[in-house]
C-alpha cells in the first residue's frame, strides 16, 4: 500500500492509485471492492399538503409501524450483537409521540412525507441538545424516517444493498441497525463520509471486529466496484491499491493475528504490574457474548437500554431479572455498572424536568437521579438484589459527577441499598481536576474519556467535523487524565478508563504511565492491548506518558509514541 503522504502510485493494471485520509476507527486492514449504500429517501419537493389530514396521518404511522416490524423481523434472526440494537430502533418508530408530531405538521398543511421529515429533524435536534446516549441515536432516528417515508412513497427502503462478494461498504453514514446486521462473512471494511471516533458505526464495528475508517472525503463519491484497500489503523483508504501492497497488507495481519493468540489470560506490563482488562457491554447479549472471551469482567455496563425500553418507570423486578441475566455469565469476575445517564427529553417522559436551554450541560447523569431519587434508589434496590441472587461482584458507579459532595450524596444511597462498592465517573474536568477530594468519597473511579474529551475541549462528540478536537490524544485531554491519576494516588483510590481510548494499544500504554489500574473496552480489542501492555514494564509506560504529555498536538503524541517502541510490535498495534 503506497504511504498516507503519497498522492498516488500504479497498479499492475496501470490504473493510477489515490490514497485518502480519513480517521481510522476499527482495528485492522482490509482490500476489495466497494458497495455503495443507497442513500436516505427525501420527501418530494413542494409536496402538496394533505387532502385528509387525519387519513394521512393514520398512513404515516402505518408507515412507521411497518417499518418497526421490518426491524424486529429482522432481529428475530440476528446475533447478540444486533438483537438489541434492532429492537431499541423498532421502539423509535413506534414513539407515539413521534406519531403525534407527524400528525401536528399535516394538520397545518404539510405532506405526509414532508410531515415526517420535520417531525424526524425536531426529535433529532432535542436528541442533540440532550447529548450522550441520545445523540448518539441521531442516526438511528433519521434512519426510521428514511425508512418511513420510503414507505409512504412506495419507494425501495435506502440501506444496504444485497451482496454475494466479499465488498467493503462504504455510505454517508451507517445506522447502528444497518451496521449491526451486516453480513460479517461478506463485509471486509467500513468506510463513511461521516461519523466520529465515539459514533455507533465507530463503535459497533470495533465490537464485530471489522476493520473501519470515518471522515473519509467524497466517500460517497467512489464507484461501486472500485478496488480500495483500508486501514482502520491509520485511517487511509488507497483506490486501485497496487496488488504487491494488498498481499504485504495481508501477510502483515496474519503476523498480527498470531502474535495476538500468544498472549492470554489477566493483562499486566512486562514486569507484572497488574493492568485488568475489562469490556463495555450494554444489555444482555453484549454480556453473554463479552463472558464468553478473554476479560476479567465488565468496566461500563451501561443500563440506560433499561429506561430507554420503558413507557414507564420500569419497576425492580423487572430491573432485577434483567441485571440478572448480564450478572450471571461472568461468575466471580468484576461487573462495574453505572447508573442511569440520561435526562430530562421525550424518550424518558417518566422523569421529564422540563425544558431546558442547554440538556447536555443540564440535569443528566447523576443530576437527574439527584432530582428524582426514588428512580436511582429503585435501581440500586434490583442491582442489589441481582448480584445477592448471582454472587456477583457489583460495583456501582455514577456518571457525570462534578463535586465531593455529589460523590459522598451518592455513596450514601448506594451503601444503604446493601452495595458494597460504590464509584464515580470522572468525565467532568472539575472532578478530574479535584479528584482526590472526589475519589476520597467513594471506592473508586472511572474516566469517560469520551466526555472528558468533550467537556475539556468544548467539542460536541458528535460532530464529525471537530474529531481532531475530540481526538483523545490531544495532550489537554492526557493533562486532565493525569491530573484525575495524581488526585488518585492521593486517594489511595483505583482509578480506571471505560473510554473508548482504552481500546488503543499504544494509548493504553500512556494511559498505565500515568497511573490507571484498569482499562475497559469493546471486548474485541483487548488482545492487542494486552499484547502492547506484555511487551512494556511498567517504567517504560511512565516514560511514553511524558513524552506524549509534551507533545504539541496529538499527532504528534501519537507518532512520539508508536516510534519510542519496537519497530516489530509497532507494525503489529
Amino acid at each position: 500500500m503506497t504511504s498516507a503522504g503519497d498522492a498516488s502510485g500504479s497498479t499492475a493494471a496501470g490504473q493510477a492509485s489515490e490514497t485518502r485520509q480519513g480517521i481510522g476507527v476499527s482495528h485492522g486492514s482490509a482490500a476489495g471492492p466497494v458497495v455503495q449504500v443507497a442513500s436516505p429517501v427525501e420527501p418530494p419537493l413542494n409536496e402538496a399538503a394533505a387532502s385528509d389530514p387525519t387519513a394521512a396521518a393514520e398512513q404515516a404511522v402505518a408507515a412507521f409501524m411497518r417499518v418497526a416490524g421490518a426491524l424486529d423481523a429482522k432481529a428475530m434472526n440476528a446475533d447478540a450483537t444486533a438483537r438489541d440494537v434492532l429492537k431499541a430502533t423498532a421502539m423509535i418508530a413506534r414513539d407515539r409521540s413521534l406519531h403525534r408530531a407527524v400528525a401536528k405538521h399535516l394538520g397545518s398543511g404539510q405532506g405526509v412525507a414532508t410531515s415526517i421529515a420535520l417531525s424526524i429533524d425536531e426529535f433529532a435536534a432535542q436528541f442533540e441538545a440532550l447529548g450522550g446516549y441520545f445523540a448518539e441515536r441521531v442516526t438511528d432516528l433519521r434512519d426510521v424516517g428514511s425508512r418511513a417515508i420510503a414507505e409512504v412513497l412506495g419507494v425501495p427502503a435506502p440501506g444496504v444493498p444485497e451482496f454475494t462478494e466479499p465488498s467493503i461498504v462504504v455510505a454517508e453514514d451507517l445506522a447502528p441497525a444497518e451496521t449491526a446486521t451486516l453480513d460479517r462473512s461478506l463485509v471486509l471494511g467500513i468506510v463513511t463520509r461521516a461519523g466520529g471516533r465515539t459514533s455507533h458505526t465507530a463503535i459497533l464495528a470495533a465490537q464485530m471486529g471489522i476493520p473501519a475508517v470515518v471522515q473519509l472525503p467524497d466517500a460517497t463519491a467512489i464507484p461501486n466496484g472500485t478496488p480500495i484497500a483500508i486501514d482502520g489503523d491509520s485511517g487511509t483508504v488507497v483506490l486501485h491499491p497496487d496488488p504487491g501492497a494488498v498481499d504485504a497488507q495481508r501477510r502483515m495481519r496474519e503476523r498480527r493475528d498470531a502474535a495476538l493468540a500468544e498472549v492470554r489470560g489477566p493483562g499486566a506490563t512486562a514486569d507484572g504490574h497488574p493492568v485488568a482488562l475489562l469490556a463495555n457491554i450494554g444489555g444482555v447479549e453484549d454480556a453473554e457474548l463479552a463472558a464468553a472471551q478473554d476479560v476479567e469482567g465488565v468496566g461500563l455496563f451501561r443500563t440506560e437500554f433499561v429506561f430507554l425500553s420503558a413507557g414507564a418507570a420500569p419497576t425492580v423486578e423487572e430491573q432485577t431479572e434483567i441485571y440478572r441475566r448480564v450478572f450471571a455469565p461472568f461468575g466471580a469476575r468484576r461487573v462495574v455498572v453505572r447508573t442511569l445517564d440520561a435526562g430530562a427529553d421525550k424518550p424518558l417522559a417518566f422523569a421529564d424536568l422540563g425544558e431546558e436551554e442547554n440538556p447536555a450541560l443540564g440535569r443528566r447523569g447523576l443530576r437527574l437521579s439527584q432530582a428524582r431519587p426514588e428512580l436511582l434508589d429503585a435501581q440500586l434496590e434490583a442491582l442489589a438484589a441481582a448480584a445477592e441472587a448471582t454472587g456477583a461482584d457489583v460495583r456501582v458507579m455514577a456518571p457525570m459527577v462534578a463535586t465531593a459532595a455529589e460523590a459522598r450524596w451518592f455513596a450514601e444511597r448506594v451503601g444503604s441499598a446493601g452495595l458494597g462498592s460504590a464509584g464515580v465517573m470522572i468525565e467532568v474536568p472539575a472532578a478530574a481536576l479535584r479528584a482526590e477530594q472526589v475519589l476520597g468519597a467513594v471506592d473508586f473511579g472511572s474516566l469517560g474519556t469520551n466526555d472528558l474529551a468533550q467537556y475539556t475541549m468544548a467539542a460536541d462528540r458528535m460532530q464529525g467535523e471537530l474529531s481532531d478536537l475530540l481526538d483523545p490524544w490531544q495532550p489537554a485531554v492526557l493533562d486532565v487524565i493525569a491530573a484525575a491519576a495524581s488526585g488518585a494516588r492521593a486517594a489511595g483510590k483505583p482509578l480506571g478508563v471505560c473510554g473508548e481510548s482504552a481500546g488503543d494499544p499504544l494509548l493504553a500504554l500512556v494511559l498505565t504511565g500515568l497511573g490507571v489500574g484498569s482499562l475497559s473496552m469493546a471486548s474485541s480489542k483487548v488482545p492487542a492491548v494486552r499484547l502492547a501492555l506484555s511487551a512494556h514494564a511498567l517504567e517504560e509506560c511512565e516514560r511514553l506518558a511524558e513524552l506524549a504529555l509534551i507533545a504539541e498536538g496529538p499527532e504528534e503524541a501519537r507518532e512520539t509514541v508508536r516510534a519510542a517502541i519496537a519497530p516489530e510490535l509497532a507494525e503489529l498495534l
